[in-house]
């Protein structure tokens, strides 16, 4: 039935929101590439096809690498959110090859094992210290006081970013990342581009400083790298200064608070995992798996693809939809269960091809020591009031998670 909208996929109602899941298993049933009229996309909801079209040279993050809007048929975005759009648009997260390959082989001299692992000692004495303080109170908010502050300062860290400025980070990113739904409003448009002028404005300061007296950090690592004949922009150093702070830090926050109201939702699990820590690492990969921070990622169709037997014309837009492959039964056993002991997990939750996370590993490391210090410190760690859903859909988290210390 491709080439039609499906009317149980509505990301703007809150029970949907509540569980897509469902939704993704109508729509896996009813084909391989659905139309939906209100986004003017094609849904793609099958574990292959999304882990196929990651990697196809044939969609790209931009169009403007080798079309106009005008000649791709699409319209340009209105003058008064160019802000937003510059910022975004120099990010490695939406350039195709080359500028993609440029920046990325500069930012991943950042993100090597070494580097990374290095900083593990640095995540677990702060996952310790976080949980040590929420613990002291016999609970409270565990998103505002360990899932949130933990990648904020790794970021931060890694980035230069004094521990006075921190508290910005957070708020500009939530607004930026509000453009990333479907359909943002224009109230949401206007606080994306505020924000972004803000954060803007505010690395221009950092890097100004960074060129007067250079530190270990990556901004003055890509100040060197450019001045040693790598080119980068000063706006391509912003842009990518705002990437990492944002995905460094908005996937870890939801991670952490779905993976724990779902181990809520499951005491069996909650009691293996309790009772045996060695479960760790897997649980993390399960719980990416089971209720995905990014629910969906979009693609241009840059060159005509078929996909079975539909033809998706150059111009339109493919959204990839994580969540429902992260759940499709043709690639994991009984896809809705909860199993923190599941061997073959190969979820697309850090996405893949040229754009797979390049902090996926530090991620890991930050789920993981967050996940072991509130074993080991809170080993009676309990809900103690439902939480709500944030109301977006493409990035999936709660607006808080209360917990007690029993």
């Amino acid at each position: 039935m491709a080439g039609s909208s499906d009317p149980t996929f509505d990301p703007w109602d809150p029970a949907f929101v509540a569980d897509p899941y469902p939704a993704y298993a109508g729509l896996r049933a009813r084909g391989r590439v659905v139309y939906f009229a209100p986004t003017n996309q094609w849904l793609v909801p099958h574990h292959a096809d999304v882990s196929a079209l990651l990697r196809d040279r044939r969609l790209g993050r931009t169009y403007l690498h080798r079309f106009s809007h005008e000649e791709f048929g699409r319209t340009p975005p209105p003058p008064e959110h160019e802000p937003f759009h510059t910022l975004n648009d120099h990010g490695m997260l939406d350039l195709e090859p080359p500028d993609h390959t440029r920046i990325r082989r500069l930012v991943s001299k950042a993100f090597t094992p070494r580097t990374v692992e290095r900083l593990r000692p640095y995540v677990h004495a702060l996952a310790d210290e976080l949980v040590a303080a929420l613990v002291r109170k016999g609970g409270g908010d565990l998103l505002s006081e360990v899932a949130e502050p933990l990648p904020v300062a790794v970021i931060a860290e890694m980035l230069g970013v004094p521990e006075a400025d921190r508290a910005l980070l957070r708020p500009w990113s939530a607004a930026i990342c509000g453009m990333y739904e479907l359909n943002p409003s224009q109230e949401t448009a206007a606080k994306a581009v505020r924000a972004s002028v803000e954060f803007s404005e505010y690395l221009r300061e950092l890097i100004a400083a960074r060129r007067r007296e250079p530190g270990e950090d990556l901004v003055s690592g890509l100040i060197a790298a450019h001045d040693e004949g790598d080119r980068l922009t000063e706006q391509e150093m912003i842009s990518t200064a705002v990437l990492l702070l944002n995905a460094g830090h908005e996937a870890t926050v939801n991670a952490t608070v779905n993976g724990w109201w779902a181990l809520f939702r499951n005491p069996a699990q909650l009691a293996a995992l309790r009772a045996d820590h060695s479960l760790v690492p897997s649980a993390v990969e399960e719980l990416m798996r089971y209720d995905t921070p990014l629910q969906l990622f979009e693609r241009w169709v840059l060159d005509d693809i078929e996909i079975d037997g539909t033809t998706v014309p150059r111009g339109s837009e493919i959204a990839m939809l994580f969540g429902s492959a992260n759940h499709d039964p043709a690639v994991f056993t009984d896809p809705d269960r909860l199993d923190l002991t599941r061997g073959d997990n190969p979820h697309i939750s850090f996405s893949a091809g040229i754009h797979y996370c390049i902090g996926a590993p530090l991620a890991r490391i930050e789920l993981a020591a967050s996940m072991s210090a509130l074993l080991r410190q809170a080993p009676t760690l309990a809900l103690a009031e439902e939480p709500r859903r944030k109301p977006n859909f493409v990035i999936r988290g709660l607006e808080g998670l209360s917990v007690e210390v029993r």
